[in-house]
């Protein structure tokens, strides 16, 4: 009895460790390497907006302008998380964000590339970390009927 109960007690401990130890928020790179590949998250996650409407999330031109506004929102939401955390970029950063959403809007990836050189290895871990704890309980300002992914090109600055 005693070893089936520090058994459970230990795949209980791993659980908990997992769950709460995994990233959501890794660059393009670090992903794979983890084994999550992009090409299962986008035939998982259907794009939000396409050129070909019968394979968007967000049809209409209202539908459009809304996730527009969120995806702005989100974008600056973050900002300000990071000015508050002493987060500073200290020039215009460019990046690429390709982000995955729940249809509850909860973000279940947020994968960033940021050009070679751009910015430094400390710079770039300090930004995941801070990533991490922002959207652990961030809620995208839309939600839908299915899972989505949307992906824009993003220049960070501390204005």
């Amino acid at each position: 009895m005693k070893s089936k109960l520090i058994l459970c007690l230990s795949f209980f401990t791993i659980s908990v460790i997992n769950a709460f130890g995994q990233d959501k928020a890794l660059t393009f790179q670090e992903a794979e390497k983890r084994g999550i590949s992009m090409q299962h998250l986008d035939s998982t996650y259907k794009s939000a907006v396409h050129d070909d409407v019968k394979l968007a999330v967000f049809k209409s031109p209202a539908e459009q302008e809304k996730l527009k506004a969120a995806y702005s929102m989100l974008l600056q939401d973050l900002g300000s998380y990071l000015k508050a955390n002493n987060f500073r970029w200290e020039n215009q950063t460019r990046c690429f964000n390709r982000i995955y959403m729940n249809a509850d809007g909860s973000i279940a990836y947020f994968l960033f590339n940021f050009p070679k050189d751009q910015i430094t290895a400390e710079k770039e871990k300090e930004f995941s970390r801070l990533l991490n704890i922002f959207i652990r309980d961030y809620k995208f300002a839309l939600t839908a009927n299915e899972k989505f992914a949307q992906c824009s090109p993003v220049k960070y600055s501390d204005n």
